[in-house]
C-alpha cells in the first residue's frame, strides 16, 4: 500500500458533477482527492492508497454508502466515513452511526462545510490513532512485563531444582540426606520449622530423625492421631497442606500452615517429610505454603529418596563386595596355616606407621584396605608352589612374583579404586628398583605402597612362615635397617623403628 499524505480525501458519490465540483474545491486547497462513482471503486482506491477520510453518498448503485462504511471499517477501523445524504431522516441517522459513521452531511453540501467537517474529524482522527498506539503500547508493555515475570519465575524455579539436584548428587551418607532435606526445605518454601520422620513399619509409628528443632517440636508428640494421619497421607501417595484448625491431631495452635510431603522407596513407606509456617504478631499478614511450595518439596523428596536408595545399593553392594573379598583372603590364608592372619597383621602395622607418618585418614583407610588384600593375588598359585616348605626354582620363583599383578587385576575387575590397586600392585617394588613387577624406583613408586612393603616384609619375618620360624626382634630390626635405601625407602624405615616396639607381636 502507498503511504500518501493524511490529507488525502477520497469522495464517492454517482452524480459525476459533484465529484467533479468537490475534487476541484479540495485540488485548490492543497488537498489530494480522489473519487469513486460507487463503493466497489473506492474499497480498490482504499486498498491502494492511504485515505485521510472518505465522504460517501448513501443512495448508490453496486454497493450504497452504509455498506460501504462498514467495509471500510474492516479494512482499516480508523478511517474516518463522513455521509452525504439528500435525503436524511432519523432512520438513517441511527444506521449510519451503527455502520460506524463519523459526521452526517445533507445534500446540497455546503463545499466550506466539508472542509470544517473533514478538518475536525482529522483532530479527532489524530487523537484516536494516538490513542491507540498508546493503548497498544501499554498493552505491548504490560505483556512483555507478563512474559518477563514468567521468565523469571521459570528460571528461578529452575535453579530451585537445580540446587536441589546439586545438593543430592554428592551425598555420602543416609543421615546427611536427612539433615539436606531439612535444611533445603527451610530454604526453598521458606519454612519455619521442618522435620524429616522415619516410619517404622512394626509399629506403624513415626521417629523424627531430623529436624531444625527437635527438642521444641511444633507438634505434641507424635501422637497416635498425627501417626494415623501420616499414614493416609502415605496411603494416598500426594502431599497434604492444611491450615491452621484444621482438625488435624497432635498439631499446635500456633501453626499457620502445614505442609506434609511422604517418601516412598520402591513403593514401600519410608518417612514423611514436614513443613510448617508459625502464627506471627502480624496475625494478618501470615504466609501460607502454595501449589508451588507443594511441587517444590516433592521434587525435593523424591530426589532425597533416590538418593537414600543409591546409597543403600552402594553400600549393599560394597559390604558384599567387601566380603567377598575378604573371603577370598581367608581361603587362601587358610590354605596354609603359616601364614594365617598375615594380611591382617599386615594392615595392622601399616596403620600404626601410616598414622606415625602423618597420613590422612583416607590414606589410612586405604591402607587398611589394601593391607587386607595385598596378598589376594596369591589364590592363582599353585599350592605346590605356595605350600613348599623348601627353597624355589628360579622358575617357581617367578610364578609366585605374579601374584601382585594377579591381585591388582582380580581388585580391578570388580570396580575398586586405583590406589588400592597400585599398592597391591607394587608392594614388592624395591627404593633401589630390583623389584617387582613393573621394576619402579624411588619416588615412582607410591607413599602407600613403600608403607605396606616395609609392614608386610616386617611381619613375613616376624610370623611363623612354612619353610622357617620367625626371626629374633633384634636380627628383623637388622635385616630392614640393612634394606633401607635398596628394599626400603630410608625414611618410612627411620619411622618404622620408632613404633618397631608397639607393633612387635605380643606372643614373642
Amino acid at each position: 500500500m502507498i503511504d500518501n499524505s493524511i490529507n488525502t480525501i477520497l469522495v464517492v458519490d454517482d452524480e459525476e458533477s459533484i465529484l467533479e465540483i468537490t475534487q476541484e474545491y479540495f485540488e485548490r486547497k492543497g488537498y489530494e482527492v480522489y473519487t469513486a462513482s460507487n463503493g466497489i471503486e473506492a474499497i480498490k482506491i482504499v486498498e491502494s492508497v492511504k485515505i485521510g477520510c472518505c465522504f460517501t453518498d448513501i443512495n448508490m448503485p453496486e454497493m450504497d454508502g452504509l455498506e460501504l462504511a462498514e467495509n471500510l471499517r474492516k479494512i482499516d477501523n480508523t478511517l474516518p466515513v463522513i455521509v452525504m445524504t439528500g435525503y436524511p431522516s432519523l432512520e438513517n441517522t441511527i444506521r449510519t452511526l451503527k455502520n460506524g459513521v463519523v459526521d452526517y452531511l445533507v445534500k446540497p453540501v455546503n463545499l466550506e462545510q466539508m472542509e470544517l467537517s473533514f478538518r475536525r474529524i482529522m483532530r479527532e482522527r489524530g487523537l484516536f490513532v494516538e490513542n491507540l498506539i498508546l493503548r497498544e503500547e501499554v498493552e505491548r508493555k504490560e505483556r512483555l512485563k507478563a512474559l518477563n515475570d514468567e521468565l523469571l519465575s521459570r528460571l528461578e524455579e529452575l535453579n530451585v531444582l537445580n540446587r536441589i539436584m546439586e545438593d543430592f548428587s554428592d551425598s555420602d551418607s543416609t543421615y546427611g540426606i536427612f539433615n539436606r532435606v531439612v535444611s533445603l526445605g527451610m530454604d526453598v518454601v521458606k519454612a519455619d520449622k521442618v522435620c524429616f520422620y522415619i516410619h517404622t513399619e512394626n509399629t506403624e509409628s513415626f521417629v523424627p530423625i531430623s529436624s531444625t528443632d527437635l527438642d521444641d517440636s511444633v507438634y505434641n508428640g507424635v501422637s497416635y492421631e498425627l501417626s494415623k494421619f501420616f499414614m493416609d497421607v502415605i496411603s494416598d501417595d500426594k502431599p497434604c497442606l492444611i491450615a491452621k484448625n484444621c482438625g488435624a491431631a497432635g498439631l499446635k495452635e500456633d501453626i499457620a500452615s502445614f505442609l506434609v510431603v511422604p517418601i516412598k522407596i520402591r513403593e514401600k513407606p519410608f518417612g514423611i517429610v514436614t513443613a510448617s509456617i508459625m502464627v506471627n504478631d502480624d496475625k494478618d499478614n501470615v504466609k501460607s505454603f502454595t501449589e508451588k511450595d507443594i511441587y517444590y518439596m516433592s521434587f525435593l523428596t523424591q530426589k532425597a529418596a533416590s538418593a537414600i536408595e543409591n546409597i543403600a545399593l552402594y553400600e549393599n553392594i560394597y559390604d558384599n563386595l567387601f566380603a567377598t573379598l575378604y573371603a577370598f583372603v581367608a581361603a587362601l590364608e587358610a590354605r596354609d596355616s603359616y601364614t594365617r592372619r598375615h594380611s591382617t597383621r599386615v594392615a595392622e602395622v601399616s596403620y600404626v606407621l601410616g598414622k606415625k607418618m602423618g597420613c590422612s585418614e583416607e590414606e589410612l583407610d586405604v591402607l587398611s584396605f589394601a593391607g587386607q588384600l595385598h596378598d589376594i593375588g596369591k589364590i592363582g598359585i599353585r599350592d605346590d608352589i605356595l605350600l613348599k616348605p623348601g627353597k624355589l626354582t628360579y622358575e617357581e620363583f617367578e610364578k609366585i612374583k605374579e601374584h601382585p599383578t594377579i591381585g591388582a587385576d582380580i581388585v580391578g575387575k570388580l570396580g575398586l579404586w586405583e590406589r588400592e590397586q597400585d599398592i597391591i600392585r607394587h608392594h614388592h617394588e624395591y627404593f633401589d628398583g630390583r623389584g617387582y613387577p613393573d621394576s619402579l624406583k624411588g619416588y615412582e613408586i607410591s607413599k602407600l605402597a613403600r608403607i605396606l612393603s616395609v609392614a608386610d616384609s616386617f611381619d613375613a619375618m616376624a610370623s611363623d612362615r612354612a619353610y622357617r620360624k620367625k626371626m629374633e626382634k633384634d636380627k628383623v630390626i637388622s635385616i630392614i635397617k640393612g634394606c633401607s635405601g635398596t628394599q626400603f625407602d630410608p625414611a618410612i624405615v627411620d619411622v618404622f623403628l620408632t613404633i618397631v616396639d608397639d607393633v612387635w607381636p605380643h606372643d614373642s
